[in-house]
């Protein structure tokens, strides 16, 4: 019989939910969000866009297909997206205590107590994104009975950039083209996603002055956070872009080149994250469905005259990425190594490599 404590999430308008513990016990806040996707938990709970928030999944039933083991190739993780949990917290609906997969060695439970990670269930999910959808994305915590209060603590007020980024440089392959990766909290997919193309990634610490190295391409990673607060990788960026070598940004990236070519970005009501994200690049018929975390986005009135939309979200048009109008410069905000979720958006990690 499993030894069952109560729990509560309060979010910051003094709504509360009660139910029952399943991570680490222990109370704990940042920014309540919610994601639609149906799978994918490890690569999720791993995405280091995460740090600082407190994730409600709209799926009911998670932790059933488990947790895989933790191995490392080439330096990367191979089963997760980062090194370790980045999430706050966990809401879900119901949770499995049983599970079943060929790859599971551990339960989510117990992968969340081993990384010190609250976990509540017995929420109704679906109300509490209602009100999220239709407040915006809000402050909360998870008071764990017997473990005392917690104050609100609001994440998007610090560099969490500096939090997930690495400490030194990082190489990995040794492809014949070498390509710069500014790591802002970057997901291991994406990196996996380079060298299986054949290139040298050095991977560079967030606020690294990368115009002293000598390289081919330069890739700008995902991150969390307010992209305001990585003004250095910004001014970084803006030499670079003094030049005519090819960049590419991934989510924050996305914000970031926006930024170095003058444009401006704003906070979302309550973001996107989800598996299922529909987007259209400009210009063309083209429609791809996405997977999406990010709770900023780029201003696409605010963009100079030599760039330009390159993708816009289907639901809501917001800025889906940009390009410049005559040097080898684009982005995307949605993640097209997509792991987990769709990989319609591949093709444009070749695009990039086309260009070296």
């Amino acid at each position: 019989m499993q030894d069952i404590k109560k729990a509560s999430i309060v979010l910051d308008d003094g709504t509360v939910f009660h139910g029952k513990s399943f991570g680490y016990e222990a109370s704990v806040s940042g920014e309540v969000v919610f994601s639609t996707a149906m799978t994918g938990y490890p690569e999720s709970l791993t995405d280091p866009s995460y740090s600082g928030q407190i994730l409600v999944s709209t799926y009911p039933m998670i932790g059933n297909y488990g947790v895989p083991r933790r191995a490392e190739k080439d330096g990367l993780s191979e089963s997760y997206e980062s090194e370790k949990i980045h999430v706050s917290g966990m809401v879900v609906c119901d949770y499995s205590y049983k599970y079943s997969h060929r790859t599971a060695v551990k339960s989510l439970a117990d992968w969340l107590k081993e990384e010190h990670v609250a976990g509540i269930y017995g929420i109704d999910t679906r109300q509490l994104t209602k009100i999220l959808r239709e407040r915006g994305s809000m402050l909360g915590k998870i008071i764990i009975d017997g473990c005392g209060d917690v104050e609100m603590n609001d994440p998007n007020k610090r560099n969490l950039v500096e939090d997930v980024s690495c400490r030194e440089v990082i190489t990995y392959g040794n492809g014949g083209k070498k390509v710069v990766l500014v790591d802002c909290g970057v997901k291991h997919n994406i990196i996996r996603c380079l060298l299986k193309r054949g290139v040298t990634v050095v991977r560079v610490p967030w606020n690294y002055d990368f115009n002293t190295l000598d390289y081919d391409g330069l890739f700008l990673s995902n991150g969390p956070g307010d992209p305001d607060f990585c003004a250095v990788t910004v001014e970084n960026i803006r030499k670079a872009l003094g030049g005519d070598k090819p960049v590419f940004g991934i989510c924050l990236g996305n914000q970031l080149l926006a930024k170095a070519g003058g444009a401006k970005t704003f906070k979302l009501k309550y973001g996107h994250r989800s598996h299922n994200q529909p987007v259209r690049q400009v210009g063309t018929d083209r429609c791809i469905i996405t997977s999406q975390n990010h709770g900023f986005a780029v201003d696409n009135n605010t963009l100079g005259s030599d760039w330009e939309p390159l993708f816009i979200n289907m639901n809501d048009g917001t800025n889906e990425g940009i390009r410049h109008k005559s040097k080898p410069y684009f982005s995307a905000q949605f993640h097209p190594e997509a792991d987990g979720g769709p990989t319609d958006a591949e093709y444009l990690f070749d695009d990039f490599i086309k260009l070296l």
